[in-house]
């Protein structure tokens, strides 16, 4: 057996090989992506809407469409049923939110529905349901220099620092 036949027999066995090590990762790769979709909270049901126009009583609105995901937080005024559909293209990613309806159930004095809206990501910014934050528009600045500018109306921390040294005054 000369050298050169037992070289391309070498490379031979290597280039079986790596067809199969690629073939192996491609079917280990592909085991990843999966595109779930998670529906959350209340789905809208529009027979069930149908029978809650204006005028309804709270009860019936109960019954119809059952109990609100959340009520406002005074008076008790308004029913909210929120749902959420969220996608995760991979099973170790984040899931993402792509949708998002809020259906509001306003009451009146008497206790009969006034209002019915249905709001979407379209109408507002996403807020966070899980932790019921909502994001301000302050700034992130530490206690202490929010209360030295607080203390000195317009002026800058530097001239309150120095108002309540004595310094330069």
């Amino acid at each position: 057996m000369s050298l050169t036949n037992r070289f391309f027999k070498a490379a031979d066995r290597n280039m079986v090989l790596g067809a199969a090590m690629v073939a192996i990762s491609a079917v280990a790769v592909s085991g990843c992506t999966t595109k779930e979709v998670f529906n959350q909270g209340y789905v809208i049901d529009q027979n069930a809407l149908e029978l809650t126009p204006v005028g309804s009583s709270r009860e019936q609105v109960l019954l119809s469409l059952g109990t609100p995901s959340t009520t406002a937080t005074f008076d008790n005024e308004v029913f909210y049923y929120i749902s959420q559909k969220r996608v995760r293209g991979a099973a170790f990613m984040k899931s993402k939110l792509v949708d998002q309806n809020v259906l509001a159930v306003y009451f009146d004095e008497e206790g009969t529905v006034s209002n019915i809206a249905n709001y979407t990501l379209k109408d507002g910014r996403a807020f966070d349901m899980i932790s019921r934050t909502t994001p301000t528009a302050s700034k992130d600045e530490t206690f202490i220099l929010q209360i030295l500018q607080g203390a000195g109306g317009a002026g800058t921390a530097n001239s309150v620092a120095k108002s309540i040294f004595g310094t330069g005054g």
